[in-house]
């Protein structure tokens, strides 16, 4: 019997198949799921912030940022058998949740998360697969490091796989 392992907000999980991965809520925030098709070992982390360097004290929780999650989700697979060299990903959030009169930038933090998030990504050679990102509504994933579906449910809209 497989489990559904809980992300939390600013928070990242690992799997080995059968088990999945789910986290609720993905508003401004990205959930970036990567999977060793190999191993079929994945995880799924729930960014809040795209950049831990603008931020003090920010090594109080890695996983609230994309450039040290993704770092510390790539290392706990690796802990478990995945290899980096196989790895793939893919992402979902990054929405703008609140309208403002002006475009401040500061203000599009699911737009800079979703920029981070590609950003360290491509660094490190992960190929992103696919993405569901952008738009104004938020999001709840779950992750199948088995065949790498990536369900995505929102209100008010049907069901989708990338």
């Amino acid at each position: 019997m497989s489990e559904i392992i809980k992300v939390g907000m600013a928070d990242l999980k690992t799997c080995v198949s059968p088990d999945g991965v789910t986290t609720l809520g993905l508003g401004s925030c990205v959930g970036i799921a990567i999977r060793d098709p190999v191993t079929k070992i994945g995880g799924l982390a729930h960014i809040m912030l795209p950049d831990s360097t603008t931020i003090r004290n920010s090594s109080q929780n890695i996983a609230k940022f994309a450039d040290t999650g993704i770092d510390e989700l790539v290392r706990q697979m690796e802990k478990l058998g995945a290899r980096k060299a196989r790895m793939v990903a893919k992402i979902a959030g990054g929405a703008t949740m609140f309208t403002f009169q002006g475009r401040n930038d500061m203000m599009q933090v699911g737009e800079r998360n979703v920029q981070a998030v590609k950003k360290k990504l491509k660094e490190i050679n992960i190929p992103i697969l696919a993405e569901d990102t952008g738009k104004n509504y938020g999001r709840t994933v779950t992750f199948y490091p088995e065949t790498g579906e990536f369900y995505i449910r929102a209100v008010g809209r049907d069901e989708s796989v990338i």
